[in-house]
């Protein structure tokens, strides 16, 4: 873990929440296992395995020395290990205390996170050039934004002047989240929340449509919901319907499993009219030794 501790010693505290430490990319041999994420005022650390005792008791001196030296002595450290093992997760405050209302921000806007509970947090740090795009080319459109989540896509379109974001999710927590999402950024109108299940009915989203902008971020694999080996050629074979002529969909592939041409083979088997325009980059700090692992984000035109 020795790149791990190197990144922790010259470390800043950011303004953001982003990622400082990507050893799952593969660029850090010996440090696969690691990641280090900024969720001011909050550090957290995640371990994809379990933890010893000695690099827990290492990696709390790093935080508490870097922290000393950065930051004013009224500040304290505020650090959370989280190991990940089998499927299971398990989180451990090392030192201080996670925020009771903890909302961070990213390019100017807020939202609501939660270190403690689950894997997930409430926003994913790899999908920042995603919003980013969204909201430089959703001036005017109407949105239908796909496994919505606490629908930071929404918050990011709305931010960008779209018309309006139509949000769906089977998860109604998260969507409730995505509410105050948009609240914490002064958002009341143009967005919908619809707790749904895509694959038992299409009909409700196609009434609502056709739309300028379409994202579909959907896990890799969660049973019930979507596993994209199955799931991605059912959702394809729809896409074009739900999509004005010239519109455009953003298409989110996370599973380091499957190779981007999996999308591009079926983007032409079931939706040829669909051109590929881009595949955009991921923020640096996930630096990948494969593209094919990393996280597969492809703009696609009807």
């Amino acid at each position: 873990m020795q790149a791990l501790l190197d990144t922790i010693a010259t470390a800043t505290i950011p303004s953001d929440a982003q990622r400082l430490f990507h050893g799952r990319g593969g660029c850090f041999p010996g440090n696969e296992a690691w990641t280090l994420d900024a969720f001011p005022p909050v550090w957290l650390v995640t371990k994809f395995g379990e933890a010893t005792p000695e690099e827990v008791a290492a990696l709390t001196a790093a935080l508490q020395a870097r922290q000393a030296q950065i930051a004013p002595p009224e500040q304290p450290l505020n650090a959370v290990l989280q190991t990940r093992c089998a499927g299971r997760s398990e989180t451990t405050v090392l030192a201080g205390a996670v925020p009771e209302r903890h909302v961070v921000t990213e390019d100017g806007a807020r939202y609501l996170v939660n270190l403690i509970r689950g894997q997930n947090h409430g926003l994913f740090l790899d999908m920042t050039e995603g919003r980013r795009w969204v909201q430089a080319h959703a001036q005017g459109a109407k949105v239908l934004n796909l496994f919505a989540y606490t629908c930071s896509f929404s918050v990011a379109a709305l931010r960008g002047g779209a018309k309006a974001v139509v949000n769906i999710d089977m998860a109604h927590p998260a969507l409730a989240t995505g509410q105050h999402n948009h609240q914490l950024n002064g958002i009341t109108s143009g967005a919908q929340f619809l707790g749904h299940d895509l694959f038992s009915s299409w009909g409700k989203v196609t009434r609502l449509g056709p739309y300028d902008l379409v994202i579909a971020d959907p896990p890799s694999h969660q049973k019930g919901s979507f596993v994209a080996a199955k799931d991605w050629p059912r959702l394809l074979r729809r896409l074009p319907d739900l999509l004005k002529p010239g519109a455009r969909a953003l298409l989110c592939l996370n599973a380091p499993e499957i190779p981007e041409q999996f999308l591009r083979d079926q983007l032409a088997a079931q939706a040829p009219e669909l051109i590929i325009e881009q595949r955009l980059p991921n923020p640096p700090a996930f630096a990948d030794v494969s593209a094919d692992r990393a996280l597969k984000v492809l703009v696609v035109q009807r």
